[in-house]
């Protein structure tokens, strides 16, 4: 079978390798039909992430169910289903509380479409995919929503609803207002906009120094700020820092109300943190980062499109045929959903 391999910053290539097969009853096999871009492939692509390649690229997907273990019971072939890009059991101690980007039986870190890290699972620009544990890993799609839609169901939508959706039942939220510490990522800084609005949030302030960012935010619902001195005079219950660097998340800190909190799921710093901990103690100011557990996630933020209160697919910058992937994926720094026909 065929997948697409990142060799090099700028360098992908369909390459042949070994196709999946059935290892254990509770596997199924699944055809991926939508694939997008998360933001980390963006930059692995790109050069700002400098891991080494060659490895199969693809961890955010809607895919086809081809064949099923012998113990799987709630799919069959030719369902249409989400993949977390994490992989989890659905049954360790973790996994029942809802850690399942910490499952104790997968090895620790276990993800499609980074091999130096995750493992040899394959990613999901490929024409077969297996995926374990698959009465537990696996979401259906909702009948009624287009794949293209959610193709970032797997990663990045749950990882920018883990920054708003846990923390809305902390205040009223009419009258509450959320501010994002906008970054270069083309989709992580956009989906807690149309999440933060369709849980009901009253208003949305976006930062950002980049005006093409700026106004995309403005675009999706949020009311653009330019100047951090804007900032100083608001007061936000919940602030989210999307940007790389000491200077986004101090922003983030010090516009974050009393008792507020502030979330941020950057993983990328250059050097230690110094923290205000001082001025937080004396204000109660909560910082919350980590991974994203997607498979615990998905569902929340799913049952928002299905009920048509928030449409990811707005942060889509351009979905392109499968045989175009490859070149389109080395040339744009975008969010991108490849599409089998």
């Amino acid at each position: 079978m065929q997948a697409l391999f990142f060799c090099a910053p700028g360098k992908l290539e369909w390459r042949e390798t070994a196709e999946p097969s059935l290892q254990e009853p509770t596997d199924v096999l699944v055809r991926p039909i939508v694939v997008a871009t998360c933001d980390l492939d963006t930059a692995l692509v790109s050069g700002a992430a400098p891991i080494p390649g060659p490895f199969p690229l693809g961890h955010e997907g809607v895919a086809e169910v081809i064949a099923v273990g012998s113990a799987v019971e709630r799919f069959s072939v030719g369902d249409r289903v989400i993949v977390p890009f994490q992989i989890s059991c659905g049954k360790c101690q973790r996994c029942r509380r809802g850690l399942t980007a910490s499952c104790t039986t997968a090895p620790y870190g276990a993800m499609y479409g980074f091999e130096p890290f995750g493992g040899d699972w394959g990613g999901f620009l490929a024409d077969l995919v297996r995926v374990p544990y698959a009465d537990a890993m696996l979401i259906g799609l909702p009948g009624g929503i287009d794949p293209v839609v959610v193709a970032s169901m797997s990663d990045n939508i749950p990882d920018a609803w883990r920054t708003v959706g846990p923390y809305v039942g902390g205040f009223d939220v009419a009258s509450a207002a959320v501010l994002i510490v906008g970054g270069a990522g083309p989709s992580v800084p956009y989906y807690p906009i149309g999440i933060a609005r369709a849980l009901g949030i009253g208003r949305v302030d976006y930062f950002d120094t980049d005006e093409e960012r700026l106004a995309k935010a403005e675009r999706l619902g949020a009311t653009p700020i330019r100047h951090r001195r804007d900032i100083e005079t608001l007061g936000y219950q919940l602030t989210i820092c999307t940007a790389q660097g000491a200077s986004a998340i101090e922003t983030a800190l010090r516009a974050t109300e009393p008792d507020g909190v502030c979330t941020s799921n950057t993983i990328s710093f250059e050097g230690d943190l110094v923290m205000p901990v001082l001025a937080m103690y004396t204000r109660g100011v909560r910082f919350v980062t980590g991974r994203v557990n997607a498979r615990a996630a998905i569902p929340n933020v799913l049952e928002l499109v299905a009920c048509g209160a928030f449409d990811p697919g707005v942060v889509t910058d351009l979905v392109v045929d499968w045989s175009d992937a490859a070149d389109a994926l080395a040339g744009n720094w975008a969010k991108i959903v490849v599409h089998r026909p």
